[in-house]
């Protein structure tokens, strides 16, 4: 046996059968044959003098030296990635990749101008911007796939020793209205004014539904008497319905902005009520970190905030 027996082609179809669950689905998304991506299965089992593949069932289940080697070829994937990456910025800029995180409300409201303004300072540099729950996006930073991330929610309490978690900004989730809603017509809407009306809301178990329930607590709201008449998983759903009439909704104020400027929604003042989260910046401290992330972190973000975060 060789001292190495596996090539990185075969490591990539390995992941790419493994995350399909198919040989046919792994040789559509490597656009190659299904006997091409079976040969070269084939080969590497013969150099490991392992299975690993159970083929019983129709699945493509990973046997335990599968699932081992598996384990070690993602890293080693990412690290080739973050070699060329690391050869790219020798540069200074001209090229390279930057691939930045986000959770859904701040993906879709706050990085596309983000993400502008650096196009037009780096115009070479190739941006990937990938949305997705603050979990997932939290752990594609811990293994590299993500150079940063803005998130809203709480990080995984496995990954917590291993990021850089940096407060970045708050983010007010205001309480919009019907532009025809009675209460629209009040400069202040009491706390109890909020038992009477019809929400519209996310899933129970998203992060900006916790969080304003955990707001509206602090503040003696029980979040159990609102009237919850529909969860959507759309921001842009939720605003819709609630243009039409149907509901109220707590929003991201970032989510806003077009929809108050143009009169479509109402954005109300609850008395002595505030909701907020925190956005946080969050980076591998142990990955090699691009000049791309460096300039991004160093001329962007702090033209979204009043603080100068030092992500390093």
């Amino acid at each position: 046996m060789s001292d190495v027996p596996f090539t990185l082609d075969q490591l990539r179809i390995l992941k790419a059968i493994a995350s399909e669950g198919s040989f046919k689905r792994a040789a559509d998304s490597l656009y190659v044959s299904q006997p091409a991506i079976s040969l070269q299965v084939q080969n590497l089992e013969r150099q490991l003098n392992v299975p690993l593949f159970d083929r019983a069932g129709r699945r493509a289940k990973l046997t335990e030296a599968g699932h081992l080697l598996i384990s070690y070829g993602e890293k080693i994937l990412s690290l080739c990635q973050e070699t060329c990456r690391a050869i790219e910025d020798l540069q200074n800029l001209q090229g390279g990749t930057l691939i930045v995180g986000a959770s859904q409300t701040t993906g879709t409201y706050l990085l596309p101008g983000m993400i502008g303004m650096f196009r037009q300072k780096y115009p070479d540099v190739a941006v990937q911007l990938h949305v997705h729950s603050t979990r997932r996006t939290a752990w594609s930073v811990a293994n590299g796939q993500i150079d940063l991330a803005i998130i809203g929610g709480k990080i995984p309490p496995e990954l917590q020793d291993c990021l850089k978690v940096q407060p970045y900004i708050e983010d007010e989730l205001a309480l919009v209205l019907p532009v025809f809603h009675p209460l629209a017509e009040k400069d202040f809407i009491q706390k109890e004014d909020l038992y009477n009306l019809k929400f519209i809301a996310l899933d129970a178990q998203s992060t900006i539904r916790k969080v304003i329930d955990q707001v509206l607590s602090r503040y003696d709201i029980d979040p159990r008497r609102l009237r919850i008449e529909m969860e959507l998983n759309s921001i842009e759903a939720i605003k819709n319905t609630v243009q039409a009439g149907l509901g109220a909704a707590f929003v991201s104020t970032s989510a806003i902005e077009k929809e108050i400027q143009m009169g479509m929604l109402h954005r109300a003042t609850i008395d002595s009520v505030t909701v907020k989260r925190m956005l946080s910046v969050i980076v591998n401290p142990n990955r090699y970190q691009s000049k791309a992330a460096e300039a991004f972190s160093r001329e962007i973000l702090p033209l979204f905030s009043h603080s100068d975060p030092q992500i390093n």
